[in-house]
């Protein structure tokens, strides 16, 4: 007999879904499995104890990042359910479509199936978001994410496709204040906040999963060139190309370069490697990467995941998987290590999340996850820190323009 193992935490989520709610939970909490559940018994009629027939059959749209789509993950999991991309060996003749958010647009013409939209994609008022609402208005959906959202203004996609305001506009007119001293559009506050925390109560189905891994956050820290640092902040004067600084970006880009590419950097990792035998080191930068493949010359097994190669992780006794955040923050789990180093830090407080959710997963073998974060006392390393800490995206403008000197 079939049997899909659930967690307790699962099993509660299931039993609170309903069509329109956002499933929160951290990564590696298994929410694919448990959407996938409450599609099969909620929305087909399906019966755990026996998966050879359902009662209300409809196709299942799974709108994910490009590298799930393309890594098969939801494919993969779906098997369990017996629900497949082929109708003919599908359960009922389900069919079972995963796609990426680019191509959202596709399936704004599809009606009576169902969605899951995997990881929160749907804020602003984009072509996404548009395509999401017209999606919303003709099925039944659900919403994964391990981030849903930082302000309010990030739930009016949600709040507007349950019904609970006409559009955007409807959500400003009645919850937002703009501040009117700024020559630009600036929120200065939000007003019947309690009535917006009753209605993300009603869509938000958190699942507080109890694990028994045990994080440790170890700060790193490494030297960087002084000097160099000083002299490009005040000059702005790029030493890499010789040439002068033509904006904040290349400015902050730069100052990273000095601070990342000092030999203490490295070093550290090569002290970590006589501590781990197996280990994922994320990076951002090319020049990183240039780095970091000098492992190689160790002896160690290396193994690169980035926007040029895909390469599976290494089977060896030692060994390094360098990954670049962009390609591979998410989409793809690891139990073989429990070691993860961020060579450097990345801007995006969501992407760091999704990264350190590599290895702590459900089904990892390991109880204690080591994370370690390479440092420098450098002002930009301290305030992508500052900024990373109070869960936010560090913002290069902001940061220049009450941090740096003219």
């Amino acid at each position: 007999m079939r049997m899909v193992h659930l967690f307790k935490h699962q099993k509660l989520a299931v039993e609170k879904l309903k069509t329109g709610s956002i499933l929160c939970g951290g990564v590696g909490s298994g929410k694919s499995r448990t959407a996938l559940m409450y599609f099969y018994v909620k929305e087909c009629g399906g019966n755990i104890n026996d998966f050879s027939n359902v009662k209300d059959p409809k196709d299942l749209y799974i709108i994910t990042t490009a590298n799930k789509r393309d890594t098969l993950d939801w494919e993969r999991e779906s098997t369990n359910f017996m629900i497949s991309t082929d109708r003919t060996a599908s359960i009922n003749n389900i069919k079972l479509i995963v796609d990426s958010w680019n191509n959202i647009k596709k399936y704004i013409e599809v009606k009576n199936a169902f969605f899951i939209f995997d990881e929160q994609r749907v804020i602003g008022s984009g072509s996404w978001v548009r395509s999401f609402l017209k999606i919303a208005k003709q099925n039944n959906w659900i919403l994964l994410s391990a981030t849903p959202g930082d302000t309010w203004m990030d739930y009016i996609p949600i709040f507007v496709a349950n019904g609970f305001y006409k559009n955007r506009t409807d959500f400003i007119r009645n919850h937002v204040v703009y501040n009117s001293f700024t020559k630009f559009p600036k929120i200065d506050h939000f007003i019947e906040e309690s009535k917006l925390y009753k209605l993300r109560d009603k869509i938000l189905i958190s699942m507080d999963d109890e694990r028994l891994t045990i994080k440790k956050d170890i700060d790193v820290f490494v030297e960087f060139n002084k000097e160099k640092y000083l002299t490009l902040t005040w000059k702005r004067w790029n030493p890499f190309t010789n040439s002068p600084i033509k904006d904040v970006s290349e400015l902050c880009f730069t100052l990273r370069k000095i601070v990342n590419s000092d030999e203490s950097r490295l070093k550290a990792v090569f002290d970590l490697l006589d501590k781990h035998q197996k280990i994922i080191i994320f990076y951002n930068f090319n020049y990183e990467l240039d780095i970091l493949r000098t492992i190689k010359e160790k002896n160690i097994e290396v193994a690169e995941y980035n926007g040029h190669k895909h390469e599976r992780l290494p089977n060896g006794n030692k060994w390094v998987y360098l990954v670049q955040y962009m390609s591979g923050s998410e989409g793809w789990n690891c139990i073989e290590t429990n070691t993860v180093i961020f060579y450097s830090l990345n801007y995006s407080y969501r992407m760091m999340t999704q990264a350190a959710g590599r290895i702590d997963r459900l089904n990892t073998q390991f109880k204690n996850l080591y994370y370690y974060y390479l440092k420098s006392k450098a002002s930009i390393d301290r305030a992508i820190e500052k900024a990373l800490e109070n869960k936010e995206n560090f913002n290069e403008l902001k940061w220049s323009n009450e941090e740096l000197p003219f």
